[in-house]
């Protein structure tokens, strides 16, 4: 089985399917699988350039596409590995450029490095994202750059990820409930993960965090390994002030353009980003800062769609959002950005929702609750994992909306178009509640991230 979203084409997908069939799908969290593929290997993860290692439920890839951002406008080279992808693997793996944007790695080089990565590993017992995350290394140590933004997959303390032992800064983004059965089912215990990312004496830069408790065990876990910290609401802040972000840290303030990226959530994620880019010695400019609010992008969050094969299905003149946000915590953030958008300008909401079974539905729906007119639950392409439609749509009856199962996002957006009272304005519409759903839509629509 080629992996979803690619083409038989294309060598690394092909190399990939090969390790699939090997090797278990999932997550076994620990470091001594990946620690001896690295020792095989060289140990790359130890020719790094400076690296910015980030964590977090929410967040951590709208900080890395502000690093990266923030980088790039200072003319540096930036290696960026964030999980999952949404179309294609290469996605995971961005290659800088000096005094340019960095691009996704080539096929053929992705290629040959799973390659050599396998037959490293020798056929021993291992996940694949733990060869992929050996690739990672081992494509960044092989390409000279400045930086190097790596996110965890997941959790932090046993992520394959955290091998590296000399990071520049580690970031810690909002913690809410996510991964249970991996992590712990209570926001403290996956604080607990989240914060074995930090290093004896390297600095930590703390996100917004909405749980006292999360963040004292982050703080905790930094006085007790000795780590600088900076943390949002005390070290550094930003709030909007007549349509203008402004930032502060103890380094001074700066009135910016607000980020690209919508939503007021991401005044808290750009403001991260830039002390964490601080924290890694890089000096930040006014002006890098400014050229970044306004080239930030980070596909599928919070991204409209104005073209491509699924607008002919909607209303015409009809907004349509796509967001791969997909926990309780998420809900309420993209909830708020909806409620945002209605405050400006009034437009019924609906939500096309599909999601897998590790996640907890009720606590993402109830967050819209008076804000959507119904939602539309679709199966996930190719997905052992998906929540059946039907079962989908109980969970948000349950959380208080109106629901309905549908067969595909099509067949959502034709019954919107079918049944809009010509009377209300074009609709708001959002599609969403998985990383993976989204992924089959930019692919379905022909606007695959680049």
């Amino acid at each position: 089985m080629i992996p979803r979203g690619q083409t038989a084409v294309s060598e690394a997908a092909q190399e990939i399917d090969k390790l699939m069939g090997l090797h278990p799908k999932g997550f076994d969290l620990s470091l001594d699988r990946v620690t001896r593929l690295l020792e095989v290997l060289g140990n790359p993860q130890n020719r790094l350039p400076r690296v910015i290692h980030v964590a977090g439920t929410n967040g951590k890839g709208s900080v890395t596409a502000f690093c990266r951002a923030l980088l790039e406008a200072g003319g540096y080279a930036v290696h960026v590995h964030t999980s999952p992808h949404l179309v294609n693997w290469h996605e995971r793996y961005r290659i800088g450029i000096k005094s340019g944007r960095g691009q996704l790695v080539d096929d053929a080089v992705f290629a040959d490095a799973l390659r050599r990565v396998a037959e490293a590993n020798a056929g021993q017992k291992i996940t694949v994202f733990e060869i992929l995350t050996a690739v990672t290394f081992l494509l960044f140590s092989e390409h000279p750059a400045d930086a190097a933004i790596i996110e965890v997959g997941l959790g932090g303390r046993f992520d394959a990820t955290n091998v590296i032992s000399d990071p520049a800064v580690s970031v810690i983004m909002p913690i809410s409930l996510d991964h249970q059965p991996y992590l712990g089912d209570r926001v403290e215990l996956i604080a607990a993960e989240k914060a074995g990312i930090m290093k004896a004496g390297h600095a930590v830069v703390i996100g917004h965090q909405e749980y006292d408790a999360v963040l004292d065990v982050l703080m905790a876990t930094a006085e007790r390994l000795h780590c600088p910290t900076a943390v949002f609401g005390q070290d550094y802040v930003a709030h909007e002030e007549y349509g203008r972000l402004v930032y502060q840290d103890e380094f001074g303030l700066a009135d910016l353009p607000l980020p690209r990226l919508p939503g007021r959530h991401q005044y808290a994620n750009a403001a991260a980003a830039i002390r964490a880019v601080k924290a890694a010695g890089f000096v930040v400019t006014e002006a890098m800062m400014e050229k970044a609010m306004n080239s930030v992008e980070w596909p599928g969050r919070l991204q409209r769609l104005t073209e491509g094969n699924l607008i002919a299905h909607a209303p015409p003149g009809a907004e349509i959002w796509v967001d791969g946000g997909h926990n309780p915590g998420a809900g309420e953030v993209i909830a708020e950005a909806m409620a945002n958008f209605e405050e400006k300008q009034p437009r019924p909401l609906y939500l096309i929702t599909g999601m897998i079974n590790t996640k907890e539905p009720i606590g993402y729906f109830k967050a819209f609750v008076g804000l959507a007119e119904k939602v539309f639950c679709v199966p996930i392409r190719g997905s052992d994992a998906m929540i059946d439609p039907v079962v989908l749509s109980n969970s948000a009856y349950d959380a208080g909306l109106v629901a309905e199962p549908m067969s595909t996002v099509g067949e959502a957006l034709d019954v919107i178009k079918e049944t809009l009272d010509p009377q209300v304005p074009p609709p708001r519409i959002l599609i969403g509640g998985s990383l993976y759903l989204v992924g089959d839509v930019l692919a379905d629509n022909g606007t695959p991230p680049k």
